[in-house]
């Protein structure tokens, strides 16, 4: 019973909440998908990519901050295969 309530849970999780997207590799379409990147947004990120990690993003994105960081992360953003943590 454990086991078909966690699959069903899990069915219901948006498919943006499931699978990460990595900024470095992603497509455009891949980038819009998530939720809080909008087309110029997403332009943005494409124009400046590589990107080491997410302070180095965060720096050279404009409008990307803290916030917006945690945000595009918790929506499955992934920068060099990592979540955004907030530094101490």
């Amino acid at each position: 019973m454990k086991r078909r309530g966690l699959l069903l849970w899990a069915a219901a999780l948006p498919a943006a909440a499931q699978a990460a997207v990595e900024v470095n590799t992603a497509t455009r379409a891949e980038l819009e998908s998530l939720p809080g990147l909008g087309p110029s947004l997403v332009q943005r990120l494409l124009d400046g990519r590589p990107f080491a990690d997410w302070a180095d993003m965060m720096k050279r994105v404009p409008g990307v901050k803290a916030a917006t960081a945690q945000r595009l992360s918790a929506a499955g953003l992934r920068v060099a295969g990592t979540q955004f943590s907030r530094q101490p």
